[in-house]
């Protein structure tokens, strides 16, 4: 019979992203509350729920940008909350982010945009950078804007653009927080459409963050829905639906 510590270790392994026993809170007020998830390699988890239930904290805990109060994130079978800043910076590089107002530098073009990484942590020539960049400027559609700033192109644009950077050091996490907010419902399917594109040709663990239950639905192989900082049900969409409980009955009608 295997071990408990055996299984855990085993379970680690398998899981590119593992999230146990989590809580977080500010003040009095508790965000996370003993969040467990997993996501292994090639896989979507959409994470839903409504505003202010622990979303996008969850992610800024998982990349390191806030502390948990105790339990623990592995990133690639290694143990993340307790790594020292050098530690937590190897590890960053696994672990691609695209923020919700894609958060492109407005002093530089599409290009720099995406050769920022690249600059502050491979070797590289100028050469080396600019045709990697042009690669995934590509991958997303955005080849003819290269030189264009932030300012000249649209949101879905930049939404494209801020991909692509997060594509740029080949993560074996993607990290997404609300990937369709405030675009147009074409717009968005395109940007949904490109997300499980990517995920099939490049076969990372990803989590969308997201109040979107119609893209959800496009993007994802399993989804998490939380109500006041806790997972209340995790599954495939055919799971939720043959649930009774009137908060997930409620969420799927109005949404």
């Amino acid at each position: 019979m295997q071990s408990s510590e055996t299984s855990q270790n085993s379970e680690k392994a398998t899981a590119k992203l593992q999230i146990k026993a989590l809580n977080k809170s500010f003040g009095r007020q508790k965000v996370l509350k003993g969040i467990n998830l997993q996501v292994a390699e090639g896989e979507t988890l959409s994470v839903l729920g409504r505003s202010g239930t622990g979303k996008s904290v969850l992610l800024k805990l998982i990349i390191g940008l806030q502390k948990p109060d105790s339990g623990s994130i592995w990133v690639s079978g290694q143990e993340v909350t307790k790594l020292p800043s050098k530690g937590l910076n190897e590890v960053r590089k696994k672990v691609g982010f695209l923020f919700q107002q894609a958060a492109l530098y407005d002093s530089l073009t599409v290009r720099e945009n995406v050769e920022f990484p690249l600059r502050r942590h491979c070797r590289m020539s100028d050469a080396q950078r600019t045709k990697k960049a042009r690669e995934l400027l590509g991958n997303v559609g955005m080849e003819k804007d290269l030189d264009k700033m932030p300012a000249e192109i649209s949101g879905g644009m930049q939404k494209r653009v801020g991909l692509a950077r997060a594509l740029a050091l080949e993560p074996e996490i993607l990290l997404f927080d609300e990937p369709t907010a405030g675009l147009d419902p074409i717009t968005s399917a395109e940007i949904e459409e490109l997300i499980v594109k990517l995920q099939k040709e490049r076969r990372m663990a990803s989590v969308v963050v997201t109040h979107d239950i119609r893209g959800a639905r496009v993007v994802s192989d399993r989804v998490a829905l939380m109500r006041d900082g806790e997972i209340l049900i995790e599954g495939t969409f055919a799971d939720l639906q043959k649930s009774r409980d009137p908060f997930v009955v409620q969420f799927l009608d109005v949404s």
